[in-house]
């Protein structure tokens, strides 16, 4: 299985890209959540001067967020600087919108989105729409300014079947966060190939030839005699699991669905941020340091339950046989989400699977 690591953007990234590059990862990815981390395509234009094998992705890009227009200018013009290299990630914005106090897109408008970036960054016309007013444009400036003439790759944030038929339809990949469950991906496999099967192709087009999946996650190895669920562990994967709280804390519906233990984590988590399930502004108490690394005091939150859900913790050989079973269920690519020290991180994850 191939490896990648995903980060926040900020002043310094490309310094990691330059490392990740140097283990002989495959890709290097940033965060698209802008009222907590910086903007990935000011840390992509740094990592792209500063490399020059290995793939820059941005994840994910949410159409609620950012027009397309923009969002291809900015796309192609990485794709200039990384010629090639360029990965797109697409999604309905379930945390870039939730860090607003807003929701996620719906995936009618996440598919026309994914159309127009194909298009724009191909360039090939497309119809672009404001209302009742709708227009066929395309990039009217050519030449070193943008680059339509090599691939960008695209994928679709995916974890249930909506999402994985939109990646079907437009010929994507799929990237999901924390899905470590093999019947799960054969299930978004399942859906993509059913949605596929009788859309019509571009033969111009030469987006969508790749159709990669990736799975976000953190990555732990235990140490003899280490305890599985002691405060190392619990520190490198805690972030996930309180994303997984923040989200369920912000949505009680998907609350509900969790096991009692989980819930009191969840009621613990509103109670100490001070806010409500129902407070109009708990995202401005929830999202603060989303997907940093998280304090001693909340390591009680990080339950062993949701850590074997969305991390992968254990000795060598049992890192190596959860990672086979998903590579046998389709995915492609393992990428790694560091807070603790990410080139040590890094450097663990390419002795791994490189």
């Amino acid at each position: 299985m191939r490896a990648g690591v995903v980060v926040a953007a900020q002043p310094g990234v490309e310094d990691l890209a330059v490392r990740a590059e140097e283990l002989g990862l495959h890709s290097f990815w940033v965060n698209d959540t802008p009222m907590v981390h910086g903007d990935p395509f000011v840390a992509l234009s740094l990592c792209a001067k500063a490399t020059s094998l290995i793939r820059l992705g941005i994840g994910v890009i949410s159409p609620a967020l950012r027009s397309a227009p923009a969002v291809a200018s900015g796309l192609a013009s990485l794709n200039a600087l990384a010629p090639g290299r360029i990965i797109c990630g697409v999604g309905t914005g379930n945390t870039a919108r939730r860090t607003l106090g807003m929701l996620p897109t719906t995936a009618a408008r996440l598919e026309n989105f994914t159309v127009a970036l194909q298009d724009l960054c191909a360039g090939r016309l497309t119809e672009y729409r404001e209302g009742d007013r709708v227009r066929d444009i395309r990039f009217l400036h050519a030449g070193a300014h943008v680059n339509t003439a090599d691939p960008i790759e695209f994928v679709v944030a995916a974890l249930g079947p909506k999402a994985a038929a939109v990646a079907g339809r437009r010929g994507t990949g799929l990237i999901s966060f924390g899905l470590l469950d093999p019947t799960a991906w054969h299930a978004l496999h399942d859906t993509r190939r059913h949605a596929a099967q009788g859309t019509p192709r571009d033969p111009d087009s030469h987006t969508g030839s790749q159709a990669d999946s990736y799975v976000v996650t953190s990555l732990h190895l235990l140490d003899e005699d280490e305890d599985p669920h002691g405060d190392a562990a619990r520190d490198a994967t805690g972030h996930l699991v309180l994303s997984l709280l923040a989200f369920a804390a912000d949505t009680p519906a998907f609350a509900e669905q969790l096991g009692p233990e989980e819930r009191e984590a969840v009621r613990r988590l509103l109670d100490r941020r001070g806010t409500t399930a129902t407070a109009p502004d708990r995202h401005t108490k929830l999202y603060p340091n989303y997907l940093g690394r998280i304090a001693p005091q909340d390591r009680d939150l990080v339950l062993p339950s949701l850590v074997n859900t969305l991390a992968l913790v254990g000795t060598r050989d049992d890192l190596l046989a959860r990672i086979t079973t998903l590579e046998q269920a389709g995915v492609d690519e393992l990428l790694i989400q560091p807070v603790i020290d990410p080139p040590t991180e890094m450097t663990l994850l390419a002795k791994l699977l490189t």
